[in-house]
């Protein structure tokens, strides 16, 4: 009967997990509709709505907490509300990058971009893709997809430094831009970093599953 009691408050905790993942993408949808239309109301909506996020990270960390006082967790039992202790604390870092986006576009205000987004929103796609699919790489236990999730991480890697070269030969060709230019490049790092931060959930699938953590791909930013 315990183990029973179990398995099924860790469906509901995997429900969380699925459930924060998709406040996450959203916020980082909206994050960049908001630059790509100068919103700075709607980004300050993004940034009152994080809260939402935060306190879905501390409902769910509570869940896991009490389970480990009241459920007596062994083995792999322990790895699994270990693994989404950890992966609740990464996704709430993600929403803070997506308000940190919102937060970019209120100081960018209503002056134009220096050049029309085609990568960053690529970059965004990417970053949410992966996340979906981590997440669903963990309630499948699947350590393969896991891993090809992390290596993708160099693809978001090479947009960013693509995003960064570019914005500095505008910076360097007209110094007017360079506030501008700034502002897409601290835009796209956060996109670099949510990417990263599914390369450490993808890494905690691992370890759950194989009881070995390993770094699968280290990125060089």
């Amino acid at each position: 009967m315990l183990r029973e009691t179990f398995r099924v408050k860790l469906k509901e905790l995997e429900q969380d997990l699925l459930q924060m993942g998709e406040m996450i993408i959203r916020s980082i949808n909206r994050s960049i509709k908001a630059l790509k239309n100068l919103d700075t109301g709607e980004a300050k909506k993004i940034i009152s709505d994080d809260l939402l996020i935060n306190k879905k990270r501390w409902d769910t960390e509570e869940k896991c907490i009490t389970m480990i006082a009241t459920q007596q967790p062994v083995a792999t039992e322990l790895r699994e509300l270990i693994a989404i202790l950890n992966i609740t604390t990464e996704l709430e870092r993600m929403g803070d990058h997506a308000k940190g986006i919102a937060k970019i576009v209120i100081m960018h205000g209503d002056k134009p971009l220096v050049k029309p987004l085609i990568d960053i929103p690529r970059m965004a796609e990417k970053a949410t893709n992966m996340l979906k699919r981590s997440l669903e790489a963990f309630i499948n236990r699947d350590v393969k997809t896991a891993k090809a999730i992390c290596k993708e991480d160099n693809e978001l890697d090479a947009l960013y430094e693509q995003i960064y070269r570019e914005l500095f030969t505008f910076m360097i060709e007209d110094p007017r831009t360079i506030t501008r230019a700034t502002y897409l490049i601290w835009v796209s790092h956060n996109l670099e970093r949510i990417a990263d931060r599914v390369t450490n959930i993808c890494e905690r699938i691992v370890f759950l599953v194989t009881g070995t953590m390993e770094e699968i791909n280290v990125s060089k930013y």
